[in-house]
Order: C-alpha cells, then structure tokens, then sequence
C-alpha cells in the first residue's frame, strides 16, 4: 500500500455539534479553494473529535478552524492513516452482547419487551431471544440493532 502526501488532523470541537462542525468543514473546503480537505470523517467513539485528512500544513487547518463554529482547535500534530483505519471497519451491530444479557426490544412487534439473549448468530448480525415475562419461553429472532442492552450477563468480562 502506498503512503500518500495527505495528513490527518484532529480538530476538536463543541461536545455533539461533531456532524455540524463536519459538514461546515466540507462547505467551506469548497469555497475556499486554497484549503484542500480530502476527507472528513467523524468516528462515533472520539466524542468531540472530526478527523481531516488533507495535504495541507497544521497552519492552513488552523486558518480553516477559524472560519467554522463550534470547530475549537487542532490537535498539535498530525496522524498516520494506519493509526485511524480501525474507525473505518464497521463494527459488528453483536459485538458487546452475549448469551444472558438482559435487552430491551426497540422495534418491531415487541418493541418495549424486555428479553434474555439465548443465541448470537454473528454473520447474520441476529440474536435469539426469549421474552422475559412471558409464561411459554418462544425464542423470536431479531435483528442485533433491533435490541438495546438493559444489563450484561455477571460472565461476560
């Protein structure tokens, strides 16, 4: 794999307003056409974070920052795109859940039930349950985004 001329900077930023300060970021990229901005990605996990990735120098990212609300500064220093490239792998929708967690149905016909996880099909990106209060234990199939985690199983670690 070639390494390309492009840096990528953190720019830190009002907490929740990531996608706001992204989206400005990108606008004012095309108006400015002596700021070149390749990328911008904003990863669910760096709260308060917008990667950029462009050629420029940390000083014309500076420049740019100035230019965009709730953009506060740049992290001194730029990053390889082998230390970002985990943010680029979509995580499973399963990972985190395992048999005997405790989860919360938020759609489809049981939404609001709670169930205990019996089965986790990771390929499919489903997980068997059987609803908690019911009085015949039915195992019902759903989909892993389909469920919201109430309370993790005391062996998972």
């Amino acid at each position: 794999m070639v390494e390309s001329p492009n840096r990528i900077y953190a720019i830190k930023t009002t907490a929740k307003q990531e996608r706001t300060v992204a989206d400005n970021i990108e606008k004012v990229s095309r108006e400015q056409k002596d700021i070149h901005v390749m990328a911008v990605m904003v990863p669910e996990e760096l709260k308060g974070y917008v990667l950029v990735e462009s050629p420029d120098s940390i000083a014309r990212i500076e420049q740019l920052v100035e230019l965009i609300p709730h953009a506060r500064a740049v992290v001194q220093g730029s990053t390889a795109l082998s230390e970002v490239e985990h943010f680029l792998v979509p995580k499973p929708v399963v990972s985190g859940i395992t048999e005997g967690t405790i989860v919360e149905i938020i759609a489809g016909p049981f939404k609001g039930e709670k169930a205990v996880v019996k089965r986790i099909d990771t390929g499919k990106e489903e997980i068997t349950v059987e609803l908690y209060e019911s009085m015949v234990p039915i195992p019902i199939t759903v989909r892993g985004d389909s469920v919201r985690v109430v309370e993790r199983s005391e062996d998972a670690s």
